[in-house]
């Protein structure tokens, strides 16, 4: 009777380690397809991006490896524009390997051997045949609302935001990319 009650115990402990909801994704990504550039209609605030005020984009370009080259670039408050390089892939521990969950890492290539320089990046939903993407992170920590055209569809914008609400993203903190012409 002990056994069966510290076994009981140890998957109830187990269970609350479990993930409580599990972020749901996009199902059959074409990388190919989501290469090209995007522009930031929303994001929720974050430190890596906390000089951009204005023209956040990101270039995605297929790499012969079966990698992404990522360009990240910002127009600063004081009118300088940024840029990041990096590197996404799918995430290999996923089975079966599944496009809409990345990882992407813009530290140096020497240290991509250490799991701690990728992030997620999770392809929620597209919309408008890839004319629009929702992507964060797991922990709801990370939110984006991507489009081709720098002045997205409000309506299709909101729509996206009102999804990522239902997947448990505190969108009420959303900032919004400011395009210039």
């Amino acid at each position: 009777m002990k056994k069966v009650l510290l076994g009981l115990g140890a998957v109830l402990a187990l269970a609350g380690c479990a993930p409580q909801n599990t972020l749901v994704v996009q199902n059959d990504v074409d990388l190919n397809q989501y290469m090209g550039t995007w522009h930031e209609q929303v994001r929720l605030p974050n430190r890596f991006q906390k000089k951009c005020a204005a023209d956040v984009a990101a270039h995605y370009e297929r790499l012969a490896d079966g990698t992404v080259a990522v360009t990240n670039q910002c127009v600063t408050k004081d009118g300088e524009l940024t840029k990041a390089e990096g590197q996404a892939r799918p995430q290999t521990d996923q089975k079966p390997i599944n496009n809409a969950i990345l990882e992407v890492r813009f530290a140096p290539k020497w240290l991509s051997w250490l799991p701690s320089v990728w992030g997620d990046y999770w392809i929620m939903r597209i919309a408008g045949d890839y004319e629009y993407s929702l992507v964060g992170t797991p922990d709801r920590d990370y939110l984006w609302v991507l489009s081709r055209e720098k002045n997205a569809d409000p309506a299709i914008v909101q729509e996206l935001l009102e999804y990522a609400g239902e997947q448990g993203f505190d969108i009420q903190n959303v900032v919004s990319n400011q395009p210039t012409n």
